[in-house]
């Protein structure tokens, strides 16, 4: 003989079932945005109320739905509606493709990863040593993989132009955020995290004329994308200052103790007093011609370095603009994550300012005025 066995409306299956159909229910409503991201959920008196629940069974739904990051509880205010993308966030596999793991790099990478860390996101990381080529194919082994978004400083110098090559990436079926390159143009839409050099070389020459200097030299380190962005910064503090600029440019393969001290020669005709030198390495050999002429630093010639990444170990250290790589990577990152979470918000495309790092190079630690 068969039968049924009937249980109380408050045994514990029966409040286990109860607890599951109501959870149940507040998905499928966040699902069908009744609740929209961002906003609050009645309390639990009044959802006990309309799903004829008690307190402690609607407690235990909305204890679930916070497990699952649906929803978060906030002290003293309420629970609020995350959404799936939270869960997904947290979940990512972020691919994240550097030109270089030596220099300038690592303390990006290190942001980046600090960010993916703190979200529980995962993250491959491939090297495309400045090769268009191989970053395109680390980036089809990425997306292979099952990478969800990506983070990516483009190289830019290849066989396909900047512009080119930025609107193919664009074409990328995942959401994909730039470090330190942006577009180069206005009608470019990809999201991008830049050190914002223009305000970097800027801040070098008002830096310099506070210092006292009013004929300043700009030695440049050509075919690298900060090096225009460093040079309209310099110009423009010089036409907005009143004072002289000059400009001395080669390529990166030149540099070397011959061409420093061309350069040297070059500025001390101009009558330069001092010089911004984009990056740290021409720096260094420029404060070496210095020495080979007999003049000193920054008696003769007071020097900025742009990068900081070598300049405190030259003879004479320099003082040097500091892009903020760290946050430069946790930026991009965050930015990557919210992105996942919240694919309908508008696009961002952040410049952060870099600091000067000040040292013996400008002479401002013992500088009255010139």
């Amino acid at each position: 003989m068969t039968g049924s066995v009937h249980r109380p409306a408050d045994a514990p299956e029966a409040r286990g079932l109860k607890f599951r159909s109501v959870a149940e229910r507040l998905r499928q409503e966040i699902g069908e945005g009744r609740w929209p991201v961002g906003g609050r959920l009645p309390s639990e008196p009044e959802l006990a109320r309309v799903h004829g629940a008690s307190v402690s069974t609607v407690r235990r739904a909305v204890a679930e739905l916070v497990a699952e990051e649906l929803v978060v509880r906030r002290q003293g205010s309420g629970t609020y509606v995350l959404g799936q993308g939270a869960a997904r966030r947290r979940s990512a596999l972020v691919g994240v493709v550097v030109p270089d793991t030596a220099f300038y790099y690592p303390r990006v990478l290190a942001g980046i990863e600090e960010e993916l860390r703190r979200a529980g996101a995962r993250s491959v990381i491939a090297c495309s040593g400045y090769d268009q080529d191989r970053e395109l194919r680390a980036l089809a082994d990425m997306l292979d993989a099952g990478a969800e978004g990506l983070l990516l400083v483009p190289t830019l110098a290849g066989p396909q132009t900047p512009e080119e090559y930025l609107a193919r990436l664009a074409g990328l079926p995942v959401p994909t955020v730039l470090v330190e390159r942006r577009g180069t143009s206005l009608g470019d839409t990809t999201e991008s995290v830049c050190t914002h050099h223009e305000a970097g070389g800027y801040d070098a020459v008002r830096h310099l004329a506070r210092l006292g200097h009013r004929t300043i030299g700009l030695v440049l380190r050509l075919h690298s994308p900060t090096t225009e962005p460093v040079a309209l910064g310099f110009h423009q503090a010089v036409r907005e200052l009143g004072l002289t600029g000059a400009e001395f440019r080669a390529a990166r393969e030149e540099w070397s103790p011959a061409a420093a001290d061309r350069c040297l020669a070059w500025l001390r005709a101009a009558g330069a007093t001092a010089a911004v030198c984009f990056g740290d390495r021409q720096a260094a050999l420029l404060e070496a011609a210095c020495r080979r002429a007999g003049l000193g630093v920054p008696g003769d010639l007071a020097l900025v370095a742009y990068d900081d990444e070598i300049a405190d170990l030259a003879e004479v250290p320099l003082t040097a603009v500091a892009p903020p790589k760290h946050l430069l990577g946790r930026t991009a990152a965050a930015v990557l994550l919210d992105r996942l979470e919240r694919p309908e918000e508008a696009r961002r495309q952040v410049l952060l300012r870099p600091a000067i790092t000040v040292r013996d190079s400008c002479g401002a630690a013992r500088a009255t005025g010139r």
